[in-house]
């Protein structure tokens, strides 16, 4: 791997912690009270919380509020220096968390392996009439180029993982999905997952040929730009981490997440990563797509037909949060739901941030 055209500036890390109520920023205050995080290092957020959109809009609301305290500033000045992605619904199993990214400067280590690069952007304010239209798509294809630039990604290969959160209107019923669409497609655009010739405003939510296999996006009301997240890999980057990627063909595909754990620098053995290294693992992400089908391997579901078929994606997101859990062998991961343009119908997108052994320092077996 040739070294990149311009060298690493900052040392990328990532914690996730948990959460015991939409307001619980307690594990959050230890790990700044020991110095291990600088709140001014932080420069995005994403968190999983129970409940809809109230209790997450609480979350972040707390969020805000400790960062405020943290760095003596007004809540709004918080609200534009720190993204914080915020989903909602903790269906299943799943941990409720949140997620930093972190970054603090450094310099590169010459010859060193790729190891994570951190990149955010995000999009102006978007104007209603262009929530799920080609405009929405060519800006967040702009907004992730530049986050990947901000990573001193200099290739878009290396790129492991788009997190996104775009805006919806409350005034069309689909609107959420069409403004994911977009913005997944954007992040194809940026990654040379499709052309811009394939694009066309007939093809948001309708051509599932178009997809990205490493974006993920998720709407709000609260959100007025799209906001991202890149996470990558560069040569000679300084810090611990990796990104890992993969993808599961459908929700039961084992052998697919388990490349994204691999990916990542992890040691699976029958089938769960081993024990001495599950503390290795510092975020997994989860894109669920087992609604985008009435079907999983030719076997009829009833995600949209039965009693919960209000929450489809919820669904989803719970069983694709067991599948991915049992192989970490453990809740606190993230998943979401929004299978348009993310993936191949029924499709599951993987991401693994995982902490690399430090061969000086032999590890546990234990």
């Amino acid at each position: 791997m040739t070294a990149p055209r311009h060298p690493p500036r900052f040392e990328a890390r990532i914690h996730t912690l948990p959460m015991s109520a939409p307001d619980d920023v307690s594990a959050l205050a230890a790990l700044l009270d020991t110095g291990a995080v600088d709140p001014r290092e932080v420069v995005a957020l994403i968190a999983q919380t129970e409940g809809d959109g109230h209790a997450r809009g609480f979350c972040a609301l707390s969020l805000r509020l400790f960062f405020a305290r943290r760095l003596s500033l007004d809540e709004q000045a918080v609200r534009e220096r720190i993204p914080m992605l915020m989903i909602g619904g903790t269906a299943g199993l799943m941990c409720p968390h949140v997620t930093l990214f972190v970054r603090r400067p450094a310099g590169a280590v010459p010859g060193g392996p790729p190891r994570l690069a951190i990149g955010v952007a995000r999009t102006r304010d978007l104007r209603p009439e262009e929530l799920g239209t080609l405009a929405q798509t060519r800006l967040v294809a702009e907004a992730v180029r530049a986050a990947i630039a901000d990573a001193g990604l200099d290739d878009p290969d290396s790129v492991a993982c788009v997190q996104m959160k775009c805006p919806q209107s409350a005034q069309s019923p689909d609107s959420p999905a069409r403004s994911r669409g977009a913005s997944a497609l954007g992040a194809a655009l940026a990654l040379g997952e499709v052309t811009d010739e394939a694009l066309t405003e007939a093809a948001i939510g309708h051509d599932t040929g178009l997809f990205t296999e490493r974006g993920s996006a998720s709407s709000g009301q609260e959100q007025t730009a799209v906001q991202v997240v890149v996470l990558g890999n560069v040569a000679g980057a300084p810090g611990p981490f990796r990104a890992g990627r993969g993808v599961m063909a459908h929700a039961l595909d084992l052998a697919g997440a388990q490349a994204a754990f691999r990916d990542a620098g992890l040691t699976l053995q029958d089938g769960m990563v081993v024990p001495a290294e599950r503390k290795r693992v510092a975020a997994v992400f989860v894109n669920a797509g087992a609604d985008a089908l009435p079907d999983c391997l030719g076997r009829r579901h009833t995600l949209h037909t039965d009693l919960l078929a209000a929450y489809p994606g919820h669904l989803a997101k719970a069983v694709a949060h067991a599948t991915v859990a049992a192989i970490a062998q453990d809740t606190l991961l993230l998943a979401s739901a929004g299978a348009e343009h993310q993936g191949r119908p029924g499709s599951n997108l993987l991401s693994v941030v995982a902490r690399q052994p430090d061969p000086s320092v032999p590890e546990s077996p234990t």
